[in-house]
């Protein structure tokens, strides 16, 4: 099942509010109902997990998920209040994470709030206004970033041979093509880095991928590695199904930038330390 094809971000937005000082938030309360929890005490567990996951990805949680008390009044008129959390887009994106993964909403949640949060620290503006390759350095870390603990995951979930498992996420994703296949359509030597000789949108497609395999190979348990390949394809294919629907570009057909990361760290080292390290 294709579970990115009825993806639509106004079911989110409309609860996002603005504060003050132009933040934008969303209400953890009015989250509950549209992730379908029914129990406060239910979503409350998935938030305490977020927070986890936010501490150990050394974010202030503090900032990410501040509590706030939010005033009701009971059906005898007596006013009393209740906990509520103004998230961030990165702590929803956490909570989404941590959620009921048979839910289709929550895939919908994933696909809708991993689009900015995977900008981390950078705010959009501050995105935008890098350079092309600036863009490939940057998604070029959180891809090996995410690759890293992707292969923790595949591993602790049976995995051996981590070729036969990635080829699998680039099979979905690139209509039936492996490393191998990519790396010879883009006429690159042997061994030689496929993701350092990508563009940024192709870069962030292979993201996409990377991160939502590992939420999804943790939160479904998989166990076997046939299992982990099948996830990681059908990732890859949803992805690209997604791509597809809203008329973007396939992978395959992106172009090749003409020099890889590492000629253009080897040719301005100082440059790009100054923006990345």
């Amino acid at each position: 099942m294709n579970i990115l094809k009825n993806y639509d971000e106004i079911m989110f937005d409309q609860i996002k509010h603005i504060d003050e000082d132009g933040g934008e938030y969303w209400s953890a309360r009015e989250l509950m109902p549209l992730l379908e929890y029914s129990k406060w005490e239910n979503f409350h567990k998935v938030i305490k997990q977020a927070m986890i996951a936010c501490e150990q990805s050394s974010n202030n949680v503090c900032d990410c998920f501040p509590e706030v008390r939010k005033p009701i009044i009971s059906g005898k008129g007596r006013k009393s209040f209740i906990v509520d959390y103004h998230l961030s887009r990165y702590a929803c994106y956490l909570i989404v994470q941590n959620s009921d993964p048979r839910k289709e909403v929550v895939a919908l949640g994933q696909t809708y709030f991993a689009v900015q949060t995977r900008k981390q620290e950078l705010s959009e503006k501050d995105y935008n206004s890098l350079t092309g390759d600036e863009k490939r350095f940057y998604q070029r870390d959180l891809t090996r970033k995410g690759n890293f603990r992707l292969n923790q995951t595949a591993k602790n979930a049976g995995v051996k041979n981590f070729d036969k498992f990635h080829n699998a996420g680039y099979k979905g994703l690139y209509n039936g093509e492996t490393a191998d296949d990519i790396a010879k359509r883009k006429g690159l030597r042997y061994r030689k880095d496929i993701l350092d000789n990508m563009g940024s949108e192709e870069l962030a497609a292979n993201l996409f991928r990377i991160t939502q395999t590992d939420a999804k190979l943790k939160n479904d348990k998989i166990k076997g590695e046939s299992n982990a390949n099948e996830v990681h394809y059908n990732m890859g294919k949803d992805i690209r199904n997604f791509i597809a629907s809203h008329g973007g570009t396939m992978p395959e057909d992106l172009p090749t930038p003409k020099k890889s990361l590492k000629e253009l760290e080897k040719e301005n080292k100082k440059e790009i330390q100054k923006h990345y390290i």
